[in-house]
């Protein structure tokens, strides 16, 4: 057996959800560049779920399908503040509430292709109601019923914030969610994948996607991105703080990526609505400071930024706690999860990998009293 560390190149199965070749991503063929600037979220749900673009009557069927589906059942809600709020990460909010979900769900444990799908559309569309409720009810405030006349992205901060957003921030949000639904086999998706090819069921798979997003080299990079710039502080601040990182060896957040060579394609759209926001907001040293540390890490280290490392800025200007920033990842990679949960089901086979084996070789039990 040969042993590759990681997984690192080695390729684990067939999809026609999406690809990364030459540096280029796709969801199904589509060009992420295209896809970002012309797009709806909605439109790419249902394009990684039936990998075709909807047409007029598909698209008007799947809004009102997540519509329907996005209030939160009550027990939900109740149980978010049992929580001891003041401790617990919004992602560990989030993946008990997505697995609590599974208990109210009538057909949680119903496998049928029918009704796989249906709880896909109810999973996809409680997400951001999970997350905005949760961000509510943790500083006091009552959670606010989705409208079913907004977008996807519009009604995800409507129910943060409780006022209807201006089109520049829909316009963010959106971006954001088109350019996190998915990734081919990243850390969390082929969580997923392995949970449900025991044929655990649709909660289950996301639940353990969401605890994989949940770690700080995955999911949780744009936090720790808007961590450093609040610590940095000022423009004068980045040469001497990012230069000593460089010097003691320590990883600088949202730089570099396993897969990409020649940088993140997503990061240059992320890049130009955080100049676009943070001019609007008034904070245009923000942008300022990340643009530096850009151009001193990747001067240094040949390191370009990822998708993480603009987010972090747009968010931060849209008024977004920070520790929401990587649950709005989920909010949107649950659409690319759940295209892969259903592709694994309908050819599944068991993953099952092998380890080679490291330790002593053929032992002799030994009685306790003879042990030393």
């Amino acid at each position: 057996m040969t042993v590759t560390r990681g997984l690192e190149g080695v390729v684990a199965t067939t999809s026609s959800i999406s690809s990364i070749i030459d540096d280029t991503l796709t969801y199904v063929g589509y060009n992420i560049d295209d896809l970002a600037e012309n797009a709806s979220f909605e439109e790419i749900i249902y394009l990684l779920w039936h990998l075709k673009l909807p047409n007029v009557e598909e698209l008007a069927e799947l809004k009102n399908q997540l519509s329907e589906n996005a209030e939160l059942p009550q027990e939900v809600l109740n149980h978010f503040k049992t929580y001891p709020i003041q401790k617990v990460h919004p992602m560990a909010a989030l993946r008990s509430a997505v697995s609590l979900l599974g208990l109210y769900d009538d057909e949680a444990d119903v496998m049928e292709e029918d009704a796989n799908y249906r709880k896909a559309i109810r999973l996809q569309a409680k997400m951001p109601s999970i997350v905005a409720a949760f961000a509510r009810v943790r500083k006091g405030l009552e959670p606010i019923a989705p409208k079913k006349d907004l977008s996807f992205a519009a009604n995800f901060l409507y129910m943060l914030t409780g006022k209807e957003p201006e089109p520049i921030a829909v316009e963010a949000i959106n971006k954001a969610l088109v350019l996190h639904a998915d990734h081919e086999l990243n850390a969390s998706t082929f969580t997923a994948r392995v949970c449900v090819a025991t044929l655990s069921d649709v909660y289950s798979g996301i639940t353990s996607a969401i605890g994989a997003l949940k770690g700080p080299l995955h999911g949780g990079a744009n936090e720790a991105v808007m961590k450093m710039l609040k610590e940095i502080g000022t423009l004068e601040n980045v040469e001497p703080y990012i230069r000593g990182k460089l010097e003691r060896k320590e990883k600088i957040m949202g730089f570099g990526h396993r897969v990409y060579r020649n940088g993140d394609p997503r990061a240059k759209h992320l890049k130009v609505m955080s100049q676009k926001l943070t001019e609007l907001t008034g904070e245009p040293h923000w942008y300022d400071m990340s643009v530096k540390i850009e151009s001193i890490v990747t001067g240094e280290k040949k390191l370009p930024p990822n998708v993480d490392f603009y987010s972090a800025s747009v968010y931060h200007s849209l008024g977004i706690d920070h520790d929401l920033m990587t649950p709005i990842f989920a909010v949107s990679r649950v659409s690319g999860w759940l295209a892969h949960i259903l592709e694994q089901y309908a050819n599944n086979r068991l993953i099952r990998p092998r380890a080679e084996y490291t330790g002593p070789g053929m032992q002799k039990y030994v009685p306790i009293e003879h042990r030393d």
